[in-house]
């Protein structure tokens, strides 16, 4: 069943980069991303139902980083409904820099389903995005271009990342909230045209990533 939203709703989208993309920046402070095809193709399709559209992503968040700043970001605006897209920061993130503490699968959902629970007895509508990584051929820097991601760090990558996607599919039953398999249509999607066109780096959509993202949520809301 899909989420109705209503006029005068309240629709948060919060994450990690995917979802921050300079949001700071813009002036209608949504970024450049999938937030803004959302609001911006809502809005033309409902002229008659305006929402307030807010984006609370920063740049390499992990869920305990969710957890920390979640009452002030989140709770406290009341928002009628929270898009959630987080986990490709937790996904083996010793490889960019090895002193950095190896978040595993349970303490991932631990965390997770102490950002759901509060609003969840709140009643508000959720929308949870599985984490993805695509299959991209090649290296890339990463890490301020400090280290080199090839096809055997990836490997290890998609390993750690399985279990903490199984995680969002259980947390998504469990609150009854609409997932978005974004990692099962990007793999879908990259067959035909190879995973570059929707993601160069394999993490950070493209601009028609972001709009298969967008086209996708919208297909959860009415």
């Amino acid at each position: 069943m899909t989420i109705t939203v209503r006029p005068g709703c309240t629709v948060m989208f919060t994450g990690d980069s995917i979802t921050d993309c300079q949001r700071l920046e813009s002036e209608d402070g949504l970024g450049f991303g999938y937030p803004l095809r959302i609001a911006g193709e809502w809005g033309l399709r409902h002229p008659d139902r305006p929402v307030t559209w807010l984006n609370t992503g920063i740049g390499g968040n992990k869920v305990m980083d969710l957890e920390a700043r979640w009452q002030t970001d989140v709770l406290d605006a009341r928002p009628d409904v929270v898009s959630i897209l987080v986990g490709v920061n937790d996904m083996s993130r010793h490889t960019l820099d090895p002193k950095e503490y190896v978040i595993t699968a349970a303490e991932f959902e631990a965390g997770y389903d102490r950002l759901l629970a509060p609003l969840a007895e709140a009643g508000t509508k959720l929308i949870l995005i599985v984490p993805f990584l695509l299959p991209i051929h090649g290296v890339v820097e990463a890490g301020a271009g400090v280290v080199r991601i090839g096809e055997e760090e990836r490997k290890e990558w998609r390993t750690d990342l399985d279990p903490k996607i199984q995680v969002v599919r259980k947390l998504a039953l469990k609150y009854g909230a609409q997932l978005l398999d974004a990692d099962g249509m990007f793999a879908e999607l990259a067959a035909t045209t190879g995973p570059e066109y929707w993601a160069a780096d394999g993490v950070h959509p493209t601009p028609a990533g972001h709009a298969a993202l967008a086209a996708a949520w919208l297909r959860l809301v009415e």
